[in-house]
């Protein structure tokens, strides 16, 4: 939809997590966008109020309703947990309401009704529990949306992370790695690194699967039969990409200076030097999609829900990052 002032739907999540509290956190703070809060009306209210948080809530009946943020009012779209919300205790009944506000969020801005979906942690073992299948935020909207190839990154400014696999057993990742999976990862990197973003021409700096990247075939040959060749042909195809490179030296500041993102082959490799620079205020954007996505670094939390002490840094880099894709004019 595009208007001057972007339109976000933020998703509270897993209701018995620090979701909500983030939310009203957030909420009480000044943001020049138009905010779309999804969630349970009793739920936000009662933790706002064991919070010991002033928070107007308003509720809107669709999206074309929301108007530009006040700090202190959560305009909020209402949808009923099926079961009372203890703060830290989660409960499988609710799961379904979980995943309805997050079709909701993400049919909402397929069809152009909002700018980008912002969604605060979800409990996917719960989820699952309940019945359903279900693999994360990113699978979901992948096939709510029809995203061929959905790539996970996490940003922190310049520093930027994708996967080439994502939530996989590390004995299942050297079979994942293929020729056409790394080739799909990397053009969708490439081209939503210039979309999102507006680099002219990313410089994408590849990691090896093995230790010492393969050291010419000694500790793992996946280098040198789909990594290497994969990458000669993207080459000569024109995208800047760089390796395969040994991932213990990839996160240098010198290295880190000469490449626009990190491709790495599998999550603890890529995830874990990130998160260690910036933990909380890190965004998860999901690239390959048709809609934009972006979301925190951090899971549920379920300990600290209801006590006050989660942080919302990370939801908030989240909608700041959400707002500036949103107000590009060229993002199509």
């Amino acid at each position: 939809m595009a208007a001057s002032t972007p339109l976000l739907a933020i998703t509270s999540g897993e209701p018995a997590g620090i979701g909500p509290d983030i939310c009203i956190a957030l909420a009480c703070e000044e943001n020049a966008n138009r905010v779309a809060y999804l969630g349970d009306p009793t739920l936000i209210a009662e933790r706002a109020r064991s919070l010991g948080v002033d928070l107007a809530i308003e509720i809107k009946d669709d999206f074309a309703d929301v108007t530009q943020h006040i700090a202190g009012r959560m305009q909020l779209l209402a949808f009923a947990t099926a079961a009372p919300v203890c703060a830290g205790r989660l409960d499988t009944r609710n799961a379904a309401y979980v995943l309805d506000m997050l079709r909701a969020a993400g049919l909402a801005c397929w069809h152009a009704d909002c700018d980008a979906v912002v969604t605060a942690p979800v409990q996917k073992s719960v989820i699952a529990q309940s019945g359903v299948p279900f693999s994360g935020h990113t699978e979901f909207l992948a096939e709510l949306t029809g995203g061929a190839l959905p790539v996970m990154l996490l940003a922190r400014d310049a520093f930027r992370v994708a996967l080439v696999t994502t939530h996989l057993p590390l004995r299942a990742v050297p079979d994942a790695v293929t020729p056409r999976r790394l080739r799909g990862v990397v053009e969708v990197l490439n081209r939503d690194l210039a979309r999102l973003y507006g680099i002219d021409r990313p410089r994408i700096l590849v990691l090896g699967l093995n230790p010492h990247a393969g050291e010419n075939a000694t500790i793992g040959t996946e280098e040198r039969d789909v990594i290497e060749p994969t990458l000669a042909q993207l080459r000569d195809e024109g995208i800047d990409v760089r390796g395969p490179h040994p991932g213990d030296t990839a996160f240098t500041k010198e290295s880190l200076a000469q490449c626009d993102a990190v491709l790495a082959m599998y999550h603890d490799q890529g995830l874990a030097p990130i998160k260690a620079e910036g933990f909380g205020g890190i965004v998860n954007v999901t690239l390959g999609l048709p809609i934009i996505r972006t979301s925190v670094d951090h899971g549920t939390a379920l300990p600290l829900a209801g006590t006050g002490r989660a942080r919302h840094e990370s939801l908030k880099a989240a909608v700041d990052l959400a707002a500036a894709f949103a107000s590009r004019s060229d993002r199509q």
